[in-house]
C-alpha cells in the first residue's frame, strides 16, 4: 500500500478549468465514497477549494482508476491531462505540508488552507473512506502546519484573499465611506471580506443569501442589510462594488442583469469581484462599459506585490518541512518492519518453547540438569541458525553479495570476519 495524490490548482489551470472540479459541498460525501470505492482504492479524502481539487487516497494497486475518474467529471472535450499532477509516496507528504502551510496557496501563508483541508480530513472521516494511512498523514501535516506557524513568521501580518480583495477594491475607489457594497453569499470567504472592509469603513453593505438566518446573523454584527436572492437584481443598481462567493453550482449574476443596472446607474461604473468556484458571475458581463469584473485569479497580481517580506519565511518553513517529511518517512518504513519484526520473535519463541519443553521432559525422566542445559543451547542455537546458514551458504554460491552485506550487517558481524 503507497500514499498517491492526484490533483488540479491555481498554478496548473486557469478557473475556467478548475470550475469544473470544483465538487458541490451538498454532493461532496457521494463524490467521496464513489471515489473510496474504485477498485485498488483503500483510504480516500478530497480537497476542494477554489483554488484547488486535490485526491488523497491509499492504493495497492495502479493510479490509472483514479485518473480516469476525475478526467471523466470534465465536459467531453476538455484537456484535463497537461493540467493534472500526481505524487506519490513522500511527495505526497511533502506536498500536503506545503498546502497546510500555505506554502502552494495564491495568497503565501494564508490559514484558510488549513482549516479547508482540516474539513476535508473530517469528512473522510465521516463517510468512513480514512483509515491509518490518511490519519497518519493528515494528524502529521496539522502538527508541522502548527509548528510552521508558531516558529517563523509566515503567518505574521498575512495577506489572506479576503484582505487581498480588499486591496485590489482600494485601487479603483480612493475610499469606501461613501460606497455601497453588495455581498452575495454569507460564507466565509464573504464573512472575512466584510469584516476588512468594515473597518475602512463601509458606507453601506448589502448582504444577499439563499439563507436569510445566516446573512441575518452576519448581518448584525457589521450593520448591514439582507436580501434574498430573487430581490438582487431590484437592488444591485444601487452597489458600487459586488462581491460574490457561493457554492451554486449555476450563474447567480447574468449578463442582462448587470447591463440593466448600469443602465439605471446611469453608466455609473459597477466593480465586480467573482471569488466564487464555479464562478457566479456570467464571463461576458466584462464586456460591458462601465463594468470591471475580476475573478480569483485576477487576485494573484495584488498578491504578488504583498509576497516579499514573506519569502524569507518561506524559506524556513520549507526547510521545516523537509526535516518533517524525512522523520515522517522513517517512521513509515518501520512501520513496515514490524510485521516481519513480529513474525521473527514469534518463530524464535516456538523454537525456544518447544526446546524448553524437550529439556524438563528430560529433567523428570532423571536426566543431569547440567547435560540437559547442555543440550537445550545446543538445540536452540542449531534451530535458530539452520536457516540462515542455508540462505548463506547459497548466496556465496551463487555469488550473491548484496544479500551477504545485508546479513553481515544484520549479525553485527565486522568486515573482517
Amino acid at each position: 500500500m503507497s500514499l498517491y495524490l492526484l490533483g488540479i490548482n491555481h498554478r496548473t489551470a486557469p478557473v475556467e478549468l478548475r470550475e469544473h472540479l470544483a465538487f458541490d459541498p451538498a454532493t461532496l460525501p457521494a463524490t467521496l465514497n464513489g471515489l473510496a470505492a474504485l477498485p485498488g482504492v483503500l483510504e480516500a479524502a478530497i480537497l476542494s477549494t477554489c483554488n484547488r481539487t486535490e485526491l488523497y487516497a491509499a492504493i495497492d494497486a495502479s493510479p490509472d482508476v483514479i485518473r480516469r475518474w476525475l478526467i471523466d467529471k470534465t465536459p467531453a472535450g476538455t484537456d484535463l491531462v497537461p493540467c493534472l499532477y500526481e505524487l506519490d509516496r513522500e511527495n505526497v507528504v511533502a506536498h500536503t505540508c506545503r498546502v497546510a502551510c500555505g506554502l502552494d496557496s495564491a495568497v503565501l501563508g494564508e490559514p484558510q488552507i488549513l482549516g479547508q483541508m482540516k474539513e476535508a480530513y473530517r469528512l473522510a472521516q465521516a463517510q468512513g473512506t480514512a483509515g491509518p494511512y490518511l490519519h497518519r498523514l493528515f494528524q502529521h501535516t496539522f502538527s508541522v502546519a502548527k509548528k510552521v506557524r508558531t516558529q517563523t513568521a509566515i503567518g505574521e501580518s498575512y495577506v489572506s484573499a479576503a484582505s487581498a480583495t480588499v486591496e485590489l477594491a482600494r485601487q479603483v475607489f480612493s475610499g469606501f465611506d461613501k460606497r455601497t457594497a453588495m455581498f452575495i453569499g454569507a460564507g466565509e470567504m464573504i464573512e472575512l471580506t466584510l469584516k476588512h472592509m468594515h473597518s475602512q469603513n463601509l458606507g453601506q453593505a448589502i448582504i444577499a443569501n439563499r439563507s436569510l438566518d445566516r446573512a441575518h446573523s452576519l448581518a448584525a454584527r457589521h450593520g448591514a442589510l439582507v436580501i434574498g436572492l430573487d430581490q438582487i437584481e431590484s437592488q444591485l443598481h444601487n452597489a458600487d462594488l459586488v462581491i460574490s462567493c457561493t457554492a451554486s453550482p449555476e450563474r447567480i449574476l447574468e449578463h442582462s442583469q448587470v447591463r440593466d443596472a448600469l443602465h439605471r446607474r446611469r453608466r455609473k461604473p459597477i466593480m465586480l469581484m467573482d471569488l466564487a468556484v464555479p464562478r457566479d458571475i456570467a464571463p461576458e458581463v466584462a464586456d460591458l462599459p462601465d463594468a470591471y469584473l475580476y475573478t480569483v485569479d485576477d487576485l494573484r497580481q495584488v498578491v504578488m506585490e504583498n509576497q516579499a517580506a514573506r519569502v524569507k519565511a518561506a524559506e524556513e518553513a520549507a526547510g521545516m518541512i523537509e526535516i518533517y517529511t524525512g522523520e515522517f518517512s522513517r517512521r513509515e518504513d518501520a512501520l513496515e518492519a514490524v510485521p516481519l519484526i513480529r513474525s521473527f520473535r514469534s518463530q524464535t519463541t516456538a523454537v525456544r518453547d518447544q526446546a524448553l519443553a524437550q529439556a524438563q521432559r528430560q529433567i523428570a525422566a532423571g536426566k543431569p540438569i547440567d547435560e540437559v542445559l547442555e543440550r537445550l543451547a545446543d538445540t536452540i542455537t542449531k534451530r535458530l541458525l539452520h536457516e540462515p546458514s542455508t540462505q548463506l551458504r547459497e548466496a556465496g554460491e551463487q555469488g550473491d553479495r548484496e544479500l551477504l552485506k545485508v546479513a553481515s550487517r544484520l549479525f553485527g558481524i565486522g568486515k573482517d570476519a
